[in-house]
């Protein structure tokens, strides 16, 4: 039987190289997206996601999912709290989403348990600047055996981007034929279009292709 894939995509630059990842390795016909609709500030990454997966040839499912707006203490989900300006941080940011990745991960499962898909791709890197919890390798090793448990059905979560740098993302996404595709994604923080390259999101992304010597097709 034909092995599907199912990419996480928040419409960003991580997750939209996952996209091409995966057809690579499964097939453009054997892979769909998932996107989630969190009630996150930064929109305009809804429509990023639909306009990939679009370029991609590959079909878009949103769900949504209100619960973190209405625990707040996000700046990713309540207006009141200032996105950082700095990728520094002694403690976890206050972009952080507690759970998020956990939760995203678990409704995909339970998605692709529902279409018969064997495989998960997320974009999640413990080599991020953040080191939010829920990106590290031993989580996501974790998760695997709950899902597999809960759901008595075993999904493998793939993570191609968990060792690499923002540089060496920028560099595999130029590999597999994605960069025409990233003139499509939303990474600002603060929902900006076009990006405010202010934000932490922005810093980093323009990190990235700065040591990567490639102009970035959002804003070249």
């Amino acid at each position: 039987m034909k092995q599907k894939a199912l990419v996480i995509l928040s419409g960003g630059q991580d997750s939209t190289t996952c996209v091409w990842w995966a057809i690579e390795r499964f097939g453009q016909e054997s892979v769909e997206s998932l996107t989630f609709d969190y009630r996150q500030l930064h929109r305009h990454e809804l429509h990023a996601a639909r306009q990939v997966a679009a370029h991609a040839g590959i079909p878009n499912v949103v769900l949504p999912i209100n619960t973190f707006e209405a625990l707040g203490g996000s700046a990713l989900t309540d207006p009141s709290i200032e996105v950082p300006r700095t990728t520094e941080s002694d403690s976890l940011p206050v972009t952080f989403v507690p759970g998020r990745n956990l939760v995203f991960l678990t409704f995909a499962a339970a998605y692709a348990w529902r279409h018969d898909i064997q495989h998960l791709v997320t974009g999640v890197a413990q080599t991020d600047y953040s080191g939010y919890p829920d990106c590290r390798r031993d989580t996501i090793d974790s998760l695997e055996k709950t899902l597999a448990l809960g759901l008595e059905r075993h999904f493998t979560i793939h993570t191609p981007l968990m060792n690499l740098s923002k540089k060496e993302t920028v560099l595999l996404a130029k590999e597999l034929g994605a960069m025409d595709a990233m003139a499509l994604t939303h990474t600002c923080y603060n929902g900006s279009v076009p990006p405010c390259g202010e934000c932490a999101a922005c810093i980093l992304r323009a990190k990235g292709f700065a040591e990567a010597g490639i102009p970035d097709p959002l804003i070249a």
